[in-house]
């Protein structure tokens, strides 16, 4: 049974998410904004939140975390007129889209050091790291940009103790944040920029996450797979 810490697991992404792993034999423990049954609440805005939850979740996993996918963000606008706001848009956007990811990563990859096997870290960046996002969303970019390159950092020097790192970039996916975004900024005209013809269904970046973590072969590490309909082609 392999065991995995999932982060924003309670909507969008990472409920499809969750359901996917739970269906494919996983034992999962989610994160959201309050506990629950299978879900540990933490406000990963707050400095060390990541850690308490690493705590948390491994006790109620036994002592065993095989798979940490680090899927909760945070998508805000910041004004870029107003200093005090933007201040406030970056440091949120960092700490809950960068540093506590980072944070999960750091223990992920001590416990799996401790351990025989290696383990599995699945970090769910944007397409907004390669492209851009966005006037208002500066920090958004910027941070998911760090994620990447945290993550084949990641890849890259531990690759030899077992460790596996990934990063899914998606683009619009049809969550409630989506939604509003498309809303605001001429859905019609956005969606003519993706060839696909539609944003992603939230369940085909779940598939794309469960793959990862479950399935992929070891050599794909430090791979960044994109889910964006060919909006973004690198």
């Amino acid at each position: 049974m392999t065991n995995i810490l999932l982060t924003g697991s309670t909507r969008g992404i990472g409920a499809a998410t969750d359901a996917a792993l739970i269906a494919a034999g996983a034992t999962v423990i989610g994160h959201g904004s309050r506990d629950g049954d299978d879900t540990i609440g933490a406000d990963l805005a707050e400095p060390h939140a990541g850690d308490r939850l690493w705590d948390a979740a491994l006790e109620r996993l036994g002592g065993r975390i095989d798979v940490l996918v680090n899927n909760a963000g945070v998508f805000e606008a910041a004004d870029l007129a107003d200093a005090a706001a933007f201040d406030t848009a970056w440091e949120r956007s960092w700490q809950i889209n960068l540093r506590a990811a980072a944070d999960l990563s750091r223990r992920a990859v001590l416990h799996f050091q401790a351990g025989e096997e290696g383990g599995r870290i699945v970090n769910v960046a944007s397409r907004a790291a390669f492209r851009g996002d966005s006037p208002a969303h500066w920090h958004y970019a910027a941070a998911k940009a760090g994620m990447v390159a945290m993550t084949r950092t990641i890849a890259r020097a531990y690759a030899a103790d077992g460790i596996l790192a990934f990063v899914v970039a998606p683009g619009f996916t049809m969550t409630g944040m989506a939604e509003d975004y498309l809303s605001s900024r001429g859905g019609d005209r956005l969606l003519a920029d993706i060839p696909l013809g539609r944003v992603a269904d939230a369940a085909e970046v779940a598939e794309t996450i469960r793959w990862l973590s479950l399935d992929a072969p070891p050599s794909l590490t430090g791979a960044v797979l994109d889910v964006n309909g060919a909006s973004y082609v690198r």
